[in-house]
């Protein structure tokens, strides 16, 4: 089970989440899709609209799928790790753990997926096997062509244009779209800076994002725009796509701050250095006392003979009825040292953080040669970018 959603299995050894969100839109997507096909085919029943309609969501997000998965395969190929696929609200997305080597990278990486979409488009059409002359009669009477159709042509039919609308809507030039991280890649190859590069992309994606929303807006009061039509629910949900998007491209810009400000730093500059211990003998009773009492540490290194063998949060600690905090040691209810993420001093700060936001984690145990030598914490990290961020603003 995934954080705010559940695993869905694993393709080419990387993990497929489903985000609860993505239970939304599947639903929305199916129910429209029912009703569109009921009316242009009555004559099948309710039982049969309602099949094709599931068949074509569950094909139309597999394509989704696709689409991020052909960014996570050229991303591995290029040399960059990727941690999971997840599918929410708003479709897919590659959980790529750092940012391209290159501009040719993240032109590769970026790229692949809108062509895929496209590609598939074009292979629904084709297996539609739309007949000449059913395309003739359509022109003369649409409606009744398109109500001749069998499930199966309907479906690949209706499947042919969304992949490659959904294609081309990705080129949008809104970062962090894939159109965004292409037009980064020329700035990132034009600039050889990639914090300048993604700023103007970043910019640029927060102007599309605001006509975005103004456009929904105008929408909802009755304003036609092409594509998109009018009325109060498409101009809400062009809106909360804006909005989503002018989020989402402020976010990516922060974290090419934060990167470009850790990279090149060792955990040795920003780690607490001999942090408070706990020995693994110890009481609850003892622990909460004499050390989580005492300061403002929600975490604390267990140590046997100098030797790291665990650690101890105050999470561990309410886990524990207070009656049994007397009787109960701390290497009860202790994380053990092998199912613990540690860093070394030596290695970057920015790799480190990617530990601690792939589990989850407050803090990391500093080790050298299997020695603790200090414990870097979230904080430490928030701490050390706010005295950095200059002129750059928030995080």
């Amino acid at each position: 089970m995934a954080g705010s959603g559940f695993r869905l299995g694993r393709l080419f050894g990387i993990k497929i989440n489903i985000d609860w969100s993505w239970l939304f839109i599947f639903l929305l997507v199916t129910w429209n899709l029912t009703t569109v096909f009921s009316n242009i085919h009555p004559e099948w029943g309710l039982a049969l609209n309602i099949g094709v309609a599931l068949v074509a969501s569950i094909l139309f997000f597999a394509s989704v799928l696709a689409h991020e998965l052909a960014h996570s395969l050229m991303a591995i190929a290029q040399g960059v790790p990727v941690r999971s696929i997840t599918l929410f609200l708003f479709g897919g997305v590659s959980n790529i753990e750092r940012e391209p080597p290159s501009p040719r990278a993240e032109f590769l990486i970026t790229i692949v997926g809108p062509l895929t979409s496209i590609v598939l488009g074009l292979i629904f059409i084709f297996l539609s096997g739309f007949a000449i002359p059913t395309v003739a009669g359509a022109v003369d009477n649409p409606a009744g062509a398109l109500a001749n159709l069998n499930p199966i042509t309907t479906l690949f039919l209706w499947l042919g244009p969304i992949n490659i609308l959904l294609g081309v809507f990705n080129l949008v030039p809104g970062f962090p779209l894939d159109g965004g991280r292409v037009l980064r890649s020329v700035l990132w190859a034009a600039t050889d800076n990639l914090r300048t590069a993604t700023r103007w992309a970043s910019y640029v994606g927060q102007a599309i994002a605001w006509l975005m929303i103004i456009g929904g807006i105008a929408m909802v009061f009755g304003a036609e725009i092409p594509l998109f039509g009018t009325g109060l629910v498409s101009g809400l949900w062009l809106a909360f796509i804006g909005w989503f998007l002018n989020n989402a491209s402020v976010q990516s810009y922060r974290q090419v701050i934060v990167q470009d400000l850790l990279e090149d730093l060792p955990v040795s500059a920003i780690m607490r250095r001999n942090p408070p211990t706990i020995s693994p003998d110890a009481s609850i009773s003892d622990l909460v006392h004499d050390s989580v009492m005492g300061s403002d540490d929600h975490a604390f290194p267990v140590l046997d003979n100098g030797r790291l063998v665990g650690l101890v949060c105050l999470h561990d600690v309410r886990g524990v009825d207070r009656a049994r905090w007397d009787s109960t040691r701390v290497a009860e209810i202790m994380t053990p040292r092998e199912s613990l993420v540690t860093a070394t001093p030596d290695e970057e700060s920015d790799d480190a953080l990617n530990k601690l936001q792939q589990g989850d984690h407050r803090q990391l145990p500093v080790l050298q040669q299997e020695q603790l030598v200090g414990l870097l914490r979230r904080r430490d990290i928030m701490r050390w970018l706010q005295l950095q961020s200059g002129d750059d603003g928030q995080f």
